[in-house]
């Protein structure tokens, strides 16, 4: 399935050895390279400020009610996970970035993105077109298999303007798993927690 990134903006972060959650997804790692989440900077009561960052390889599921990790000490701060580091030192984030074809054609910038549930690659970019063009095609939704390259300020796409502006077909989320925390467990958790109904998913 694939997640709106502004709305995932807020998730719960469920701790096992808390029963309950302790915080919520704040921003993103993006990685360049690959175009991935690798670490979310996340905050909350429960959680130290200076541990706030959750590399994605110690998240033990993802499900409507949040992230679920073991506990506060799967969290790390700056500069403790090399690969997550090298990526802060960077401040690549992919809002605001501008994207062009190869041709040099200015298609907008982007304003929102769509990532994947069970790896966290970044499958769509979705771009506000400048304002000549956006009275035709306000937005467009570009499939990652379009990228062909990134750059520090700006996301080169390929000619074909008429796959660029395919929109993917919505997917609904259906869990493959067992969730441990209960709707039970959860009408006790602090009022940060979603409502299952309230998760947006696209």
């Amino acid at each position: 399935m694939l997640i709106t990134a502004s709305k995932f903006i807020g998730t719960p972060i469920l701790s096992m050895q808390a029963s309950g959650p302790i915080g919520q997804v704040t921003d993103f790692v993006i990685e360049p390279e690959s175009l991935k989440a690798i670490a979310f900077i996340v905050s909350g009561p429960g959680i130290n400020p200076e541990t706030n960052i959750l590399d994605t390889k110690s998240i033990r599921e993802y499900s409507s009610y949040g992230l679920v990790i073991d506990s506060e000490d799967d969290l790390a701060a700056r500069g403790d996970i090399i690969r997550v580091d090298k990526v802060l030192k960077l401040d690549f984030a992919l809002n605001d970035l501008k994207v062009e074809t190869k041709k040099g054609s200015k298609l907008g910038h982007i304003i929102n993105f769509t990532m994947a549930s069970d790896d966290f690659t970044v499958q769509q970019l979705i771009v506000r077109r400048p304002k000549l063009k956006a009275i035709i095609d306000a937005e467009l939704t570009i499939p990652r298999n379009e990228i062909v390259e990134v750059t520090d300020d700006k996301i080169i796409v390929k000619d074909e303007e008429k796959v660029i502006k395919a929109r993917a077909e919505k997917e609904d989320f259906i869990p493959n798993f067992v969730n441990p925390f209960r709707k039970t467990e959860l009408s006790r958790a602090p009022a940060q927690t979603k409502n299952p109904d309230d998760i947006d998913i696209e």
